[in-house]
């Protein structure tokens, strides 16, 4: 089962966050590559596994850094807003350690954040995610 372990200076601080490279969707790459084109850069990131947040969410330039298209529109509700309409973007997450999930994620602001991207349960319910907090670390396993 692959998996990372994150040690955070002040874990209940900042929160569980993790380095992540956001990336086109393999299916994505695989049209990209069939058609001579350039795939995009993964982007890297800090994100925070969020086990409050139902979907995986990242800032909105991202996608855009990306050149993707969506693939879905969905309505959603956050602390200050409710039925926010927000496009859904088909993508890969490369997690240290060679960890890579994919998903369709939602594209929202994310303003005043230290984070760009939130790793919510529909990425969680693949694995095991355990939090030590006396120790100030997080493991994710898939």
């Amino acid at each position: 089962m692959p998996s990372f372990t994150t040690q955070v200076a002040n874990l209940q601080e900042v929160g569980p966050v993790v380095e992540v490279r956001l990336a086109v969707g393999s299916i994505i790459e695989d049209v990209l590559r069939q058609g001579g084109q350039s795939i995009p850069a993964p982007i890297q990131t800090p994100a925070m596994i969020d086990t409050g947040a139902t979907r995986t969410v990242v800032r909105e330039d991202i996608v855009k850094q990306l050149n993707l298209n969506p693939v879905g529109l969905v309505r959603i509700n956050t602390p200050s807003s409710t039925n926010v309409q927000c496009y859904e973007y088909l993508m890969r997450l490369l997690f240290p350690d060679n960890v890579v999930v994919q998903a369709v994620v939602i594209a929202a602001p994310l303003q005043g954040q230290h984070i760009q991207c939130l790793i919510g349960r529909d990425v969680l319910h693949h694995g095991v995610f355990i939090y030590i907090g006396y120790i100030n670390t997080f493991t994710l396993s898939f």
